[in-house]
Formats: C-alpha cells, structure tokens, sequence
C-alpha cells in the first residue's frame, strides 16, 4: 500500500486533505512561506546567543539542551514541507500557527532554565501538535516520532516545575527521546526531495550567519562609536564570511549533487539525517558559539577577553568546521583532513584572547583564509 494515503483517524471532513505525491525528481523549491517560517526559527536559535555569552558554563550545557530539542522539531518541519507542500490555505494557517508555537519558545529561551521553562514547554508543545497533524496526512509511520515528540514535550512541561539536577536530567529525556526516535520508526515511507531539503538547509545556515551579525550589532549600538568597535564589527563579519565561503562556496552545491543521486528511499532518508540533521548541529552550534564569542570581543579590542569567550571565539569556528568535515563524510566528498587541521590550529589562537580580542579576532580569521586558500574545491 502506498504510504501516501488518507489518515485512517477519525477528523473532521474539512481538515481530511489528500496529499498530492510529488516525484522526487521532480523540482520542488522552498517557497516563501517556509522562508518567513526560518526567520522565525533562526530568532529562536540566535536568542540562544544570548545564552551562552551569559554564562559559559552552566550557560553552554543549557544552549546545547535547548539547541537539541530547537534543532530536531526544525528538521521535523523541513520534512514535514517536503512531504507536504503548504499549497492549500489550511496547511498556510497551521504553519503560521507553528510560527506562533515558535515564536513563544523564542521569547522563552534566555529564562528557559528558570522563569520561563513553563512558556518554553507552551510554546513547544504547539510546534509538535501542528506538526504531528500535518505530517500524519503523508504517512502513518510517523505516528512513533508524534508519539516520541509529545512524550518529550510532557519531560519539559516536568522540567519546568522541578530544580537542579533533575530539570537538567528532564531535559536531557526530552532531547533523547527525539533523537532516538527513528530507531523505532525506522526510514522507510518517508519520501524526500533533494533539492528542496538542501535548499531549506542552505537557508537556515546563510540566516543564522546574518542574525549572527544581528546580535553583534545590537551589541556594538550601546557603544559610542569609534574605531575599536567598528574593527571589531569588521573582523566578524569577516570570519562570517569565510564560515559562508566554506559551506555554500564548497559544499552546498556538491552536497546536493551527491543527495540526487541517491535514489534509494531509504539510503537517501539516511544521508539527510546524517548530513543535514547531525552534520548541522555543529554547524549551527558553532555560528551560535562563534556570534557569543564576537560580541563579548566588542569594546575589548585592545583589551583581554577572559571569562571563557577566548575559548569560544576559537571554538565556534572549528565547531562549524567539524559539522562541514562531518557532512562531507556522509555525502562522500573529499578534503576533509584539512578541515581537521584548520579547526586544530585554531586552538593555537586561545593565548592570544588572553592578550587582546583583536590580536585573537586577526589570528583566527588568518587561520580560516589560509585553511580556504589551501583547500582544493570540489568542483576542480
């Protein structure tokens, strides 16, 4: 039987919508909605910025729990339009309800672990239900991974009304029983389009680089003007730069390529979780880390870093490259023991936070242009 039926549980003939199959050669590009539904998404990841600069510490365990759970209902959502276009004015308006859902867990992150744990859950809790109800119009085989969602959704609503040691234990069952999900549902039945998965993907990384830049900004606007905040302005978005240059001049289009010529369902559904679910985890996690670490450096450009933001300014960057050595991995492209040498050697750069942020800001940029400049593009 084909998996791409009718639902089977009981509702409501107006919300009982037949999903069209779309071949998956066929051209399938994101539309603008999805778009508007990211920038939604990435102002939840960037307040996660805000996190980590607070506390690098208590504060990294917390962005990478919160990251976790962010992480794994976004890419619930790219497959979820994937699998089911938002071409009719129902589906429009339950994704604009999962914006509302997201939007909520956006304005809940920076508190999450305190005050707002109980808004964060709310906020959660609307991103599973809208997407569980859309989903189950492709494919009753999602039910196992609704069904693991709404469990952990319920571990964070706990979370919320309990201290110490067990929120953080709440929060690690939530993020476990996500991500261990399609141990249970297995691969098959779950149709993907390559283009469209690492389009949607392409988005969100080139988003997350620009709200990086965002949250330097409003850093630097409570600053007077004046050449050390503009030098350092400058000198992040220049190592922006290079983190774009690696991943859309280098690996974006030889990733999609590999990924179309898969055309096995379910090798195919394995190299999107491998490459564009885990791979970009540390990608993602390494622009969050990196955009904490600039910010601090503002107004310090003559000055030492301290309180670990010298250890994340270099840590960032070798986190984004480590998320692109592990993605080429799955997709099968070369280069990547360079990658490993250039995210080691921005280690070496730590010492000199110490001194100055400038110094290490000039250091790690130098680094990121000569690992580029001596890498051999995949296209070639």
């Amino acid at each position: 039987m084909s998996d791409t039926v009718r639902m089977r549980i009981p509702s409501p003939r107006w919300f009982r919508e037949r999903v069209e199959p779309v071949p998956d050669t066929a051209s399938m590009p994101v539309s603008t909605l999805e778009l508007f539904f990211d920038l939604v998404f990435v102002f939840t990841v960037t307040r996660l910025t805000h996190v980590l600069g607070h506390d690098y510490g208590a504060g990294a365990l917390q962005t990478i729990l919160m990251f976790g759970v962010i992480w794994w209902m976004y890419a619930g959502y790219a497959w979820l339009t994937n699998a089911v276009p938002a071409r009719r004015p129902l589906r429009r308006v339950l994704l604009l309800v999962g914006m509302a859902g997201w939007l909520t867990t956006g304005l809940a992150v920076p508190d999450a672990f305190h005050g707002s744990g109980g808004w964060f859950a709310l906020g959660m809790a609307v991103v599973v239900t809208v997407h569980g109800v859309m989903y189950l119009q492709s494919t009753r085989r999602f039910l196992p991974i609704f069904a693991a969602n709404l469990l952990s959704v319920g571990a964070l609503a706990v979370a919320a009304a309990v201290t110490g040691p067990a929120r953080y234990a709440l929060w690690a069952v939530a993020v476990a029983v996500m991500w261990l999900s399609p141990l249970v549902s297995g691969q098959r039945g779950f149709r993907l389009h390559a283009g469209h998965i690492a389009e949607r993907h392409g988005l969100v990384v080139i988003v997350a680089l620009g709200e990086s830049l965002l949250a330097i900004g409003l850093v630097a606007a409570d600053l007077p003007m004046g050449g050390h905040v503009v030098s350092v302005a400058v000198l992040g978005l220049a190592i922006a730069a290079s983190l774009w240059w690696y991943y859309f001049a280098r690996d974006a289009e030889p990733g999609e390529t590999a990924l179309t010529g898969e055309t096995d369902q379910v090798r195919r559904a394995r190299k999107v979780l491998g490459g564009y679910f885990y791979a970009h985890v540390p990608i993602l996690l390494g622009i969050v880390t990196m955009a904490a670490a600039v910010s601090a450096s503002i107004g310090h450009l003559t000055t030492p870093l301290g309180h670990g933001a010298e250890y994340a300014l270099a840590a960032g960057p070798a986190l984004f490259l480590l998320g692109t050595v592990w993605f080429r991995a799955v997709m099968g492209l070369p280069g990547r023991p360079g990658r490993i040498l250039t995210a080691v050697v921005l280690a070496a750069t730590v010492p000199l936070g110490a001194v100055a942020a400038g110094w290490q800001l000039v250091a790690v940029l130098a680094v990121l242009t000569a690992g580029l400049a001596l890498e051999r593009p995949s296209g070639r």
